[in-house]
């Protein structure tokens, strides 16, 4: 899908095969999602420019990701996107800006490009820096919320976990925690990754368009910068809570799993005596005192129960179960 963006009217998607190249020509910012090559060409055809491929956005290293050629700037970086179901998807998503225009190229939906597309309004002759910047302010917001939602996920696993009078089996619940930690985790992680890949975007732009970049947007980049410092701080935070709560999770399934045991061996254990006392009556010995007793049988059998009792008692006293 191509969209085109002249900053004075909603965006217009044109198709492929478009005869008419003036829309693209005059946009300040020009949208693909996904682009099939004849959306790719028309865009070359109509700007001038070069544009990476998918596989050259995705590249991870530094030099592949920021580039210069003139007033030509080519970063890319990954764009973490929540889903309905509150999983996070994480796709290549490439810039190339120029002072004239930006031309963006993504490869899944984004709540944040689709909110900014339908309400962005630059200046007359807004060039490729206005779009650029009101980008990244709003995937910036976006990934604060995400961040705000995470911290308040951790906060109510860490209640589950710590919340006192627990009654009953807890092992499934301690599973679904463990479960639930792990995907917090593993969501801040692919956050982690967009923050630093715009942070590298921003400190390199701020360095490389200093010389057609007006003051006001100098100020925005900078404001930026501090952002996602911050924010990079706070995902540092959540994950140190996430290794705590693992690291207490797997504490209170391990104490689970330790009672169990412990009340397997104290009733092992109180098996014996019994075990013991009928091992020996039990042995075919002619000469067995016990044998002619009249009341012999109900002797050992209270013998046998006592044995089982008393030690109960005396581990009930000393708390071992």
């Amino acid at each position: 899908m191509l969209r085109t963006h002249d900053g004075q009217s909603p965006p217009t998607e044109i198709a492929a095969d478009h005869v008419d190249e003036g829309l693209a020509r005059a946009a300040a910012w020009l949208d693909l999602l996904d682009p099939s090559e004849g959306e790719r060409a028309l865009v070359e055809r109509a700007t001038g420019l070069l544009l990476p491929t998918q596989a050259q956005v995705s590249e991870v290293e530094a030099s592949s990701r920021l580039i210069q050629a003139g007033d030509v700037l080519t970063l890319s970086t990954p764009l973490a996107s929540r889903q309905a179901d509150g999983t996070i998807v994480v796709s290549a998503l490439g810039f190339v800006l120029t002072p004239q225009r930006l031309v963006t190229l993504r490869y899944a939906a984004s709540v944040a490009f689709d909110t900014f597309s339908a309400h962005w309004r630059g200046a007359a002759r807004a060039g490729g820096v206005s779009p650029f910047l009101g980008l990244l302010e709003a995937m910036v917001d976006r990934m604060a919320d995400g961040l705000e939602h995470e911290g308040a996920v951790l906060d109510e696993i860490s209640a589950g976990i710590f919340s006192g009078g627990a009654s009953g089996r807890r092992d499934a619940a301690l599973q679904a925690t463990l479960a639930a930690v792990g995907r917090a985790g593993d969501r801040l992680s692919h956050v982690r990754d967009a923050l630093l890949g715009i942070l590298r975007i921003v400190r390199f732009v701020a360095e490389a368009a200093k010389a057609w970049m007006d003051e006001d947007a100098a100020k925005r980049l900078t404001t930026l910068e501090k952002d996602l410092v911050s924010l990079n701080d706070y995902q540092s935070q959540l994950m140190s809570k996430v290794q705590f709560l693992l690291d207490a999770t797997l504490g209170f399934i391990s104490i689970e799993q330790n009672s169990a045991v412990k009340v397997l061996t104290v009733f092992s254990l109180v098996g014996i005596p019994p075990t013991l006392l009928a091992g020996i009556w039990g042995m075919n010995f002619k000469l067995m005192p016990e044998l002619q007793w009249q009341y012999g049988y109900a002797y050992a059998w209270a013998a046998i129960l006592l044995s089982a009792v008393l030690p109960l008692i005396w581990f009930k006293r000393k708390g071992w179960f």
